[in-house]
């Protein structure tokens, strides 16, 4: 498949986390609504560069410069390392107002979800901003099929270094946004089976 190789891939396994997510994602953005998207923890940009190539206006950042310098590869004007530390936007995309923000993959990884959800709703445009964020599914089912096939060790694997750190379901992950101040709006399960999903799609506007 030419559109997976285009991003540095050499083989088109459907259940890649590009897929799988795009699938869910493009049915909840428009360019009428979405008109300027910050893809934050964008990696190495697969997903901002794909929004691009669709029409969207889209720019990414990073703490990795390794994953900016392969983004760049195709955009180099809208890819940004960005220190989350400091709850600042790098230099380049401080004067733009995003009404839309994604992030997938990411919120799992942080030690303080609260201040990146806090830093999210401070970027938004206040009036009409949009969140869109994933991170792997928990739930009874899964969680229970995790345990009678004694999988946890492989899926909570401490010995993963810079692995998970955070084990969201739906319920948490709505609370989270609900007490940083946004109304979730739409919820969506991404690969495999209902349920047993791998990862969950979670859109919430600013309250």
């Amino acid at each position: 498949m030419s559109e997976y190789k285009e991003f540095g891939y050499e083989n088109s396994d459907p259940f890649h986390t590009f897929f799988y997510i795009q699938k869910e994602l493009l049915p909840l953005l428009d360019k009428n609504t979405n008109k300027c998207i910050l893809d934050m923890g964008c990696g190495n940009g697969y997903i901002a560069n794909h929004l691009i190539s669709k029409g969207f206006n889209v720019y990414g950042t990073d703490a990795s410069e390794e994953g900016i310098s392969i983004a760049r590869q195709q955009h180099p004007d809208r890819f940004f390392i960005q220190d989350f530390s400091t709850e600042e936007l790098p230099e380049e995309l401080k004067g733009i107002t995003f009404d839309t923000i994604i992030s997938t993959e990411v919120i799992e990884h942080l030690y303080d979800p609260y201040k990146f959800a806090e830093l999210c709703r401070k970027i938004l445009d206040k009036s009409k901003g949009e969140l869109i964020l994933t991170t792997p599914y928990h739930g009874y089912l899964k969680n229970l099929m995790l345990s009678i096939f004694n999988k946890w060790d492989t899926h909570i694997d401490p010995l993963w270094q810079g692995g998970h750190i955070k084990f969201w379901s739906e319920k948490t992950v709505t609370k989270l946004l609900t007490q940083s101040g946004f109304k979730v709006t739409d919820f969506r399960g991404c690969g495999r089976l209902p349920y047993l999903w791998m990862t969950m799609m979670i859109k919430a506007k600013v309250a």
